[in-house]
């Protein structure tokens, strides 16, 4: 079985991510091509997006937000993401017991012998006439019925696992600040939730049956391997939540091709998918706080360093040289501010700093000044 070690990894995640050379792509299929954008901080797609696609223009996602395309939703991870419309109505019945396990997993304690059908149906009543609602003004409204679990528990447990929501626009548009206001997401879409195929399992029972179809679960393997791929089932995992979708990958298992990395794990691909040779120049790209080229795996050495990967869960904001995480950024008193992680070459700082005054003119926050510091020793 062929080896791929992990420059070839990383070449073909940048391939399928647009990082090797920005796409053509409208905007709305590049987030459906990219399984979503990991997007609990508001303005980061647009970074994520800017970085990917040629002449990106933020109004563009803005117009999506706004006419219904793209919404923002917990889904993956329990984590807000900017996805289609088409897939969060597609995905979110099969992410249902994760965000309730997650949730619950959090608040242990503070939920402990809750109800939770019968608060999920009156949070659903509360909010049937469709009247926007921050989490707080839920909670206020069943806190008659539910008055001991603290407010942020019963909170998260209402918007973030028993009601499918949506955080509306102005939330998440370009510059804009606006606080988070919930309404399911069959509401604001017009269409119901995909329901969850009978026999999809979760993959915690070791005795899911081996002829178990989940066709839901099977439209995220193959989607996720079209853009993260060649990869582990623990990469699967770590990227949606769920628990390696057994039952979908046997499924669709024949129409894949295996590959294994430097540890002897199996790697699952699409046989058509792009792999670049590992030699292939890759440019220098400014990444987003959390995006899923580096949260997207269990094993993240194709991308980041072990001695970095504290920054990809940090929120840090990362910079690509030569296809790996070598520096971060940060935008404070008009100053666009990169600090390597490494000793960078003249030329690697050049290509940095160009890079960098062209995503200073796109913020347009005023910045005046792009400034490489010192590495880190």
């Amino acid at each position: 079985m062929t080896i791929l070690d992990s420059r070839a990894l990383n070449r073909a995640t940048l391939a399928r991510q647009y990082l090797l050379d920005r796409a053509d792509t409208p905007v709305r299929d590049a987030v459906a091509h990219l399984c979503g954008m990991q997007a609990q901080q508001p303005q980061e797609p647009f970074i994520g997006l800017w970085s990917r696609l040629r002449g990106f223009e933020p109004n563009a996602l803005d117009d999506l937000l706004t006419g219904r395309e793209v919404v923002r939703t917990h889904l993956m991870r329990r984590t807000v993401h900017l996805v289609t419309a088409d897939d969060a109505l597609a995905w979110r019945a099969r992410h249902d017991s994760m965000l309730r396990r997650r949730v619950l997993a959090t608040y242990r304690r503070e939920l402990a012998g809750i109800d939770l059908d019968e608060v999920a149906a009156a949070g659903r009543a509360v909010m049937a006439d469709h009247r926007p609602r921050t989490m707080a003004e839920l909670v206020q409204a069943l806190q008659d019925r539910w008055p001991t679990p603290p407010r942020r528990a019963l909170g998260e447990l209402l918007v973030a696992a028993l009601i499918p929501m949506v955080q509306l626009p102005p939330r998440g548009l370009w510059h804009s600040r606006s606080g988070v206001r919930n309404l399911p997401l069959a509401t604001w879409l017009g269409r119901d939730i995909d329901p969850l195929s009978p026999d999809a399992t979760d993959g915690t029972d070791p005795a899911d049956p081996a002829d178990a179809t989940d066709p839901a679960g099977q439209q995220l393997v193959r989607r996720y391997l079209a853009v993260h791929g060649p990869a582990a089932t623990a990469d699967i995992r770590a990227w949606c939540g769920l628990a390696g979708l057994p039952a979908a990958v046997r499924a669709v298992r024949e129409e894949l091709v295996t590959f294994r990395d430097e540890r002897g794990r199996e790697l699952l691909d699409l046989p058509d998918a792009p792999r670049p040779h590992p030699d292939t120049p890759a440019p220098v790209r400014f990444l987003p706080a959390f995006d899923n080229v580096i949260l997207g795996y269990h094993d993240r050495g194709r991308i980041i360093d072990d001695a970095h990967l504290g920054l990809s869960v940090a929120g840090l904001r990362a910079v690509l040289v030569d296809g790996r995480v070598s520096a971060t950024w940060t935008v404070r008193d008009s100053r666009l501010a990169i600090t390597p992680l490494r000793s960078l070459s003249t030329a690697e700082q050049e290509a940095v700093h160009t890079e960098g005054q062209a995503l200073a003119t796109f913020l347009d926050e005023d910045i005046d000044h792009v400034h490489i510091t010192a590495a880190d020793s």
